[in-house]
C-alpha cells in the first residue's frame, strides 16, 4: 500500500469526523499563533527598548568630575576635581583601548531668530561627540567637523524640535542665528530619534557648536563632563580603568577612588536589557508552547479514534503481510501531516497580523513585531517535536494490535 493510498483514508477518516477534526485543526492554528506571536512581539519589543536606548549613545561611557573621598599622597578628600580640553587629548592619546573622547561644555545661552528669543541649552563639543552620542544630520545638512572645531567657526546643530521652536517649517539650514548675540550659521538639524534616558534633557531640545567656539564665547575652562567609548564594547571595564589611572595620574587622585570621577556605564544599562528580554522572551515561549500542547493533545485524541475505527483494517493489512513499523510509521506521518496544515495556517496567520500592526501606530510603544528566521524556527521546531508525540502513542498502539484479535473486532 502506497502512501497516497493512506492519505486518502485519512482525508476519509478526516471528513467522517469534521467537528472533530476542525476543532482540533483549530487547537494547532491556535497553539502555532500563541507560540509565533508571543515570540515577534517579544522580539520587536526586545529591539525597541535597544532602539530607545541607543539614543543616548552607542555603548559610550558618560564622566563627570567631581570631588575626591579618599586622601591620597597627603592631599585629603573633598578636593574638586577639574578636567580641561588638555586632559581630553591626553587621554585620546595614551588610552589605547578607547575609541572616541569628547569633552562637553554645557551652558544656557540666548538663541534669537528674527524677532523670537528662545533659552537653550547649548554643548561644546569636538566632532567624535556626534557619532557616538547618535546625534545625525538631517539630508541637506551636516554635523559639527574638524575644521569647525579647528577655526573656531561659528557654526550651531539644533535639535530637531528646538529648530521647529525657532524657524517652525522653514528649513534652518545655512540660515544665521544669534547664539549670546553672535552670529552663527545653522549647519544641521539632527533627525528625530527616540531616546528613553538622558543626562541633561532630551537631544531634540539642545544645539551644538564647536568646543573651541564655546569656549571663547562663554570663557568656559573646564568641561562639565566628557563622553568615552572603548574600542572594543567588551573591553568598556578596562578602558574605564585606563581613563581613570591617566587622569588620576595627572592630578594626583587615586584612581579606585569612584566618587573623583562619576561614570555612568551605559552598555552595564544594555546587558541587563538583553538578559531581561532573553528571559521574557523565554517566558512568552513557554506560555505559548502550553497552548499548543493543548492543541497536540487533540490531535492524539483525534488519532486515537482514528485507530479504533480503523482496527479491523489494521488487522487485515497485517495478516496480508504489512510489517508493524509501516503501521507504525503511517499513523506517524499522518499526525504530521494534520499538524502541519493546523501550523502552516496559524503561521500564515500570524504573519498578517505581523504585517497589519505596524499600521496601527503602536510601535513606537512596543516595537513592531516579526515573524524572523528565529521565530519561524522555533515554531516550527515545536511543531514536529508535539507532532510526533501526539502520534507515536496511537501509532504504537495500531502496530502493536495482534492481527487476528483485530479482525474480529
Amino acid at each position: 500500500m502506497g502512501i497516497g493510498v493512506g492519505l486518502k483514508q485519512l482525508a476519509r477518516d478526516l471528513r467522517s469526523q469534521k467537528l472533530r477534526t476542525f476543532l482540533t485543526t483549530f487547537g494547532i492554528v491556535w497553539g502555532t499563533v500563541a507560540v509565533s506571536l508571543l515570540l515577534a512581539f517579544g522580539q520587536g519589543l526586545h529591539k525597541q527598548l535597544i532602539k530607545a536606548q541607543n539614543g543616548l549613545g552607542d555603548a559610550i561611557c558618560i564622566a563627570w568630575p567631581s570631588r575626591t573621598s579618599i586622601p591620597f599622597e597627603g592631599l585629603g578628600r573633598g578636593r574638586r576635581i577639574r578636567l580641561a580640553e588638555e586632559d581630553m587629548q591626553l587621554v585620546a592619546a595614551r588610552a589605547d583601548l578607547v575609541g572616541g573622547i569628547s569633552g562637553e561644555y554645557m551652558n544656557t545661552l540666548k538663541m534669537t531668530f528674527g524677532s523670537k528669543t528662545v533659552p537653550a541649552d547649548v554643548s561644546g563639543v569636538v566632532p567624535v561627540y556626534g557619532e557616538m552620542r547618535n546625534v545625525i544630520p538631517r539630508s541637506g545638512g551636516r554635523w559639527i567637523n574638524d575644521l569647525d572645531e579647528q577655526q573656531q567657526r561659528r557654526v550651531v546643530f539644533l535639535g530637531d524640535k528646538l529648530a521647529t521652536n525657532i524657524f517652525g517649517e522653514t528649513d534652518p539650514v545655512g540660515k544665521t542665528v544669534l547664539v549670546q548675540g553672535s552670529p552663527f550659521t545653522v549647519v544641521g538639524v539632527m533627525i528625530e530619534k527616540e531616546q528613553d534616558s538622558s543626562y541633561s534633557g532630551r537631544d531634540q531640545d539642545k544645539a551644538w557648536i564647536p568646543g573651541s567656539t564655546f569656549r571663547a564665547l562663554t570663557g568656559a575652562e573646564y568641561v562639565d563632563n566628557f563622553i568615552f567609548r572603548a574600542k572594543d564594547v567588551a573591553k568598556t571595564e578596562a578602558a574605564k580603568t585606563q581613563v581613570l589611572e591617566i587622569v588620576a595620574g595627572k592630578h594626583r587622585f587615586d584612581p579606585k577612588d569612584k566618587e573623583a570621577i562619576g561614570i555612568w556605564d551605559t552598555t552595564e544599562g544594555t546587558k541587563f536589557l538583553d538578559t531581561f528580554m532573553l528571559a521574557f522572551q523565554a517566558f512568552l515561549g513557554i506560555v505559548g508552547s502550553l497552548t499548543l500542547v493543548v492543541g497536540g493533545i487533540g490531535v492524539s485524541n483525534i488519532m486515537n479514534v482514528v485507530v479504533e475505527e480503523r482496527t479491523r483494517e489494521i488487522g487485515i493489512k497485517m495478516a496480508l503481510g504489512a510489517r508493524s513499523r509501516w503501521i507504525l510509521s503511517q499513523f506517524i506521518v499522518e499526525t504530521l501531516l494534520l499538524t502541519a496544515v493546523g501550523g502552516a495556517i496559524g503561521l500564515g496567520l500570524s504573519w498578517s497580523i505581523c504585517a497589519i500592526f505596524p499600521s496601527l501606530g503602536l510601535s513606537e510603544y512596543v516595537g513592531t513585531p516579526t515573524i524572523s528566521p528565529f521565530v519561524a524556527g522555533v515554531t516550527a521546531g515545536l511543531l514536529g517535536l508535539i507532532g510526533v508525540l501526539a502520534g507515536w502513542f496511537p501509532a504504537r498502539d495500531a502496530a502493536s494490535l495482534d492481527p487476528v484479535v483485530a479482525m474480529k473486532l
